[in-house]
């Protein structure tokens, strides 16, 4: 194919360049990553990729998105192995391009794009370059895996990918064993969680179910159920949070549904002097388990609040941090 054809048929020519694998390379290009590359915002895989921001396009191939140098080494080390890795040289950081690399070496289809294409298939602002399509999130309740005394949060028809996503770093934060959201209104795969939890969706096991099937799993699995509602007589600080236990939050419109209230072993409330209603669900969420947290380190518990992969126990000397968003 001519240079005048390619430069007429930018399509075409990053198909050709994708087909063209290491045995396509000089000897000038030996030991180096190989790397397809597309500048045609028209090409049919940039389509593709922007068509997975749907569910629906998301559960027919099993995929999910993450976007972000930390989000995906976050990823990385929590085991996950990408399909394919998209990064733009003009966007990332130039101490970050090792990670094409190591990309590579774990099997990943490694693409470079131009800015024009990345910025497009790109879903946040300020893109640092870096956009992996990974394996969708397990969520199957009872491939959930639980420490003695485990501390669990239960979303409960919260619809704000943003919320879930802020739950998500409390919960990695405090070393919570799952996070389950009963009826769920978005998958864990949505991309603006996985944006808004940092990438923590991968280090923390999660789960989707109806109500009924969590709460026939907490039975199960002997747990509490702790229901935060703002009607409860049972101030959050007078509450017993230790032993194994699931703290359950519910939308900031609805609250908690009427099966969580009615199946609680204590409801509880965060006490409030200004004159808003109340708090958002994800502050609400944190507050409520960072108390039980308090308790089960003060009850020499804080090794069993929850371990999803962790190196050391949750407060221990070898794990306890502190930190601020």
């Amino acid at each position: 194919m001519s240079a005048d054809r390619r430069r007429a048929d930018p399509e075409r020519a990053d198909r050709e360049r994708a087909d063209r694998g290491p045995s396509a390379r000089g000897p000038a290009d030996r030991g180096r990553t190989a790397e397809a590359e597309i500048t045609s915002p028209a090409n049919p895989r940039i389509k593709q990729l922007i068509a997975l921001r749907r569910r629906r396009s998301r559960d027919q191939v099993g995929v999910t998105l993450v976007e972000g140098l930390a989000e995906i080494e976050l990823a990385l080390a929590a085991g996950v192995r990408p399909q394919t890795l998209y990064h733009c040289r003009q966007l990332a950081a130039p101490e970050s391009l090792s990670l094409a690399a190591r990309a590579a070496a774990l099997g990943t289809d490694v693409v470079r794009l131009s800015r024009p294409v990345f910025e497009k298939v790109s879903y946040r602002e300020g893109p640092d370059g870096w956009l992996a399509v990974v394996p969708a999130v397990e969520t199957d309740l009872g491939s959930l895996q639980l420490p003695p005394k485990p501390l669990v949060l239960i979303c409960a028809g919260l619809e704000k990918p943003g919320n879930l996503g802020a739950i998500l770093r409390t919960a990695d934060a405090a070393g919570v064993a799952a996070v389950i959201a009963a009826d769920p209104v978005t998958d864990w795969g949505n991309p603006n969680i996985v944006r808004a939890s940092k990438g923590t969706v991968f280090s923390v096991p999660v789960a989707s179910a109806t109500t009924t099937e969590v709460l026939a799993w907490t039975a199960k699995h002997g747990l509490r159920i702790v229901a935060a509602t703002p009607n409860a007589q049972t101030l959050l600080t007078d509450a017993d949070l230790t032993g194994p236990m699931a703290i359950a939050v519910g939308a900031e419109q609805a609250g908690l549904p009427g099966e969580w209230l009615d199946s609680a072993a204590v409801t509880v409330t965060i006490p409030m002097f200004g004159k808003a209603d109340s708090l958002n669900v994800a502050a609400s969420a944190a507050i409520i388990t960072y108390e039980a947290v308090r308790q089960r380190m003060r009850a020499g518990q804080h090794g069993q609040a929850g371990e999803h992969g962790q190196a050391g126990e949750p407060g221990s000397p070898s794990s306890l941090r502190s930190g601020y968003a």
